[in-house]
């Protein structure tokens, strides 16, 4: 495996160094601690032969026994969750509450999966004479970014490898140890030689050298909406299946019949998780009129008061942003905003010290044309504007090229109906705001990506339908 801070690869069932380093970063101290082995070309090489050269046995192995191996690693790994999450936390800047959490939900994630291997793999009765038969569909290629990567690479590995699909996994080069952690327990619990491979590296290489083969058959990312896309040209040479969960711009709408006791602190508590750097947080708030000076009063109130520090400090509420690009970006998107006309409520500058760290912030009086109100922010930055009728609540909540999440605190039953008729979204939330669960599927419209994760229909998307007519006339 690997040591405190040297990660390697894992390629045909075995731990190994690769063809160079790249460095790992705390981002609370900026202080360099450890490096993760970037793949060669031959060793994706490697990867792809022995993830080809598994796949015939694990397809045809039973899927309850496929099943058996995903409940294993998730008990060995429900173990380890107290170091797992140490290290996560001081590769991120999350919290040492917000990184247990997360790997609960891997460990959920792969729980679900295994429990549930058997029955989806089924033959599925089409009619008296028809039958649809899943088969998978192949090698996987697996993209994983660093802000939530235990509970990410558990919602690809999990549904491919109960589907009967190799996976070559490409895990975040900064935030390494969660697929450390996962492809070890999966080792442990018995999987195959080849049928998991991990790698990283540069990853413009990797994704070149990997869609370009034809032994690849599905791709699978979740990050940017412009990657997404190049990734999705690269895959459409060979006509590999896309799986593409991709940027964000949530809306929520706060009706004027919401209660505010239950609404401000939900909203806070979502958005400034993980410091804001999640694709479905909420970014853009639109409140009812009569409701928006005392809205705008508590959000801000408690967005000042949340504890920002070191993530390893047990009273820390929000610890620092992953990297320094992240931190630019908060700088471009706020000034940009006030050189528009916006106006700053609380926080909109770097803080002092060691760390990226950057204050939850509130902007008011944002100007349609503000780049904050269409590119993704992915921070803890929120805006917040008043509405006067729910037809321009929706108008504003589509207003972006995004369709990942919506959310509305609302009671009353015709502005629900409205609301969720009319904003497009992949997933929409009432009175609600939590991660998404392992048996619930999950996807965007528009700009935000297409395909599913978890549930039924993630699996599923490692699968094909094999149509069996017919049925009568064999005996």
């Amino acid at each position: 495996m690997s040591n405190a801070t040297t990660y390697q690869l894992f390629i045909d069932g075995r731990w190994r160094d690769g063809s160079g380093t790249l460095t790992v970063t705390n981002p609370a101290t900026e202080t360099v601690f450890g490096s993760v082995a970037a793949a060669s070309a031959s060793d994706l090489d490697e990867a792809l032969s022995s993830a080809e050269a598994s796949r015939r046995a694990w397809s045809s192995r039973p899927s309850k026994d496929r099943g058996e191996i995903l409940i294993a690693a998730a008990r060995i790994l429900a173990t380890k969750v107290g170091d797992a999450a140490k290290d996560l936390s001081r590769e991120q800047g999350k919290t040492m509450a917000e990184a247990t959490g997360e790997y609960a939900r891997a460990v959920e994630t792969l729980e679900w999966y295994g429990t549930h291997a058997e029955e989806l793999s089924a033959p599925i009765p089409h009619g008296p004479n028809r039958m649809i038969v899943p088969e998978p569909l192949g090698v996987v290629a697996a993209f994983t970014p660093w802000n939530y990567p235990a509970v990410l690479i558990a919602r690809k590995l999990a549904p491919a490898l109960a589907a009967g699909c190799p996976v070559i996994l490409k895990g975040a080069e900064e935030t390494p140890s969660a697929a450390i952690h996962i492809v070890e327990a999966l080792r442990q619990a018995g999987i195959p030689d080849g049928v998991v491979n991990l790698v990283f590296g540069v990853p413009a290489q990797i994704s070149e050298h990997l869609l370009s083969s034809p032994i690849v058959k599905v791709l699978t990312f979740t990050g940017s909406t412009a990657v997404g896309k190049h990734l999705a040209k690269l895959a459409a040479n060979n006509l590999q299946r896309c799986v593409l969960e991709l940027g964000g711009h949530s809306p929520v709408v706060v009706c004027e019949d919401a209660d505010l006791t239950t609404a401000v602190p939900a909203i806070s508590e979502y958005k400034f998780e993980c410091a804001g750097q999640s694709c479905n947080a909420p970014s853009r708030i639109l409140v009812a009129r009569p409701l928006y000076e005392e809205f705008l009063s508590r959000m801000t109130d408690v967005a000042r008061k949340i504890k920002i520090g070191p993530p390893d400090d047990l009273s820390t509420e929000m610890g620092p942003m992953a990297n320094a690009r992240r931190v630019e970006a908060m700088q471009l998107l706020v000034k940009d905003a006030v050189d528009r006309g916006a106006r700053v409520e609380t926080g909109g500058a770097r803080l002092d010290g060691p760390g990226y760290y950057w204050p939850p912030t509130i902007l008011t009086g944002v100007p349609k044309d503000a780049k904050v109100l269409h590119d993704e922010p992915f921070g803890p930055i929120l805006t917040v504007a008043p509405f006067d009728t729910i037809e321009e609540a929706i108008e504003e909540a589509n207003a972006t090229e995004y369709g990942l999440a919506a959310y509305f605190f609302t009671g009353a039953t015709e502005a629900k109906r409205a609301l969720i008729g009319g904003v497009s979204a992949g997933a929409v939330s009432v009175n609600y705001l939590k991660g998404v669960s392992a048996d619930a599927p999950y996807g965007g419209v528009k700009q935000s990506g297409y395909g599913y994760e978890g549930g039924e229909q993630g699996l599923r998307s490692f699968q094909s339908l094999k149509l069996v007519n017919g049925l009568g006339s064999f005996g």
